[in-house]
């Protein structure tokens, strides 16, 4: 081999050399910048290290928690109406919603057939608590409003059977029968006691005093 051969075939060499060096630099390079992606906009934003800076805050409209099979168990979500939060079992039943609409705050819960079982809920007049049976019959209601507390029982033909009130003029008790008819009043007002007895059409027949 002549010297020119042995200098062309170095040169060669070389520029095969360079040429892998920037590959290597560019493949480096890259790997570098996703690496410093990776850190800056992963996981790691949303849960801190240990010792390191919390996030003070996270925006969106929905927030959607999965189990460990990857079934929806919670919602948080800013609908037109307000912003609601849906709890859900395992079978993807709605078990919960606490919702704070146009009319006020309510908390609902429902059972494993996703029926309501009961409702509290706050409007501008009155607080309400209802609980209903599996046939989303009302059985009882529990009110607060300007006129004082109040209890209400009410049978599975949703007929009041029972109904106990503090108004301003004091306490009273009262009594249905099946047809949703009074047939008892108990009070306790400035006047003193005082007990009525009706028959089925609501006409006193016993008074006491």
């Amino acid at each position: 081999m002549t010297t020119d051969e042995r200098i062309e075939k170095l040169e060669k060499g070389l520029t095969s050399a360079r040429r892998l060096n920037r590959w290597l630099l560019a493949a480096v390079g890259l790997a570098l910048g996703v690496w410093i992606l990776a850190e800056t906009f992963g996981p790691a934003t949303a849960a801190a290290p240990p010792g390191g800076a919390a996030v003070k805050e996270i925006r969106a409209n929905r927030f959607v928690v999965e189990d460990e099979n990857g079934k929806v168990r919670a919602m948080l979500d800013a609908t037109k109406n307000g912003p609601a939060l849906n709890l859900f079992d395992e079978n993807g039943k709605t078990r919960a919603m606490l919702s704070a609409f146009k009319n006020g705050p309510a908390l609902n819960l429902f059972d494993e057939n996703g029926e309501a079982r009961a409702m509290l809920n706050a409007t501008k007049d009155q607080a309400k608590l209802c609980l209903f049976d599996e046939n989303r019959k009302t059985r009882a209601m529990l009110s607060v409003n300007k006129d004082g507390p109040s209890l209400g029982l009410l049978d599975e033909n949703g007929k009041a059977r029972a109904s106990l009130d503090a108004r301003k003029d004091g306490p009273g008790l009262t009594l249905g029968d099946e047809n949703g008819k009074v047939r008892a009043m108990l009070s306790a007002n400035k006047d003193g006691p005082g007990l009525d007895l009706l028959d089925a059409a609501e006409r006193p027949i016993w008074s006491a005093p």
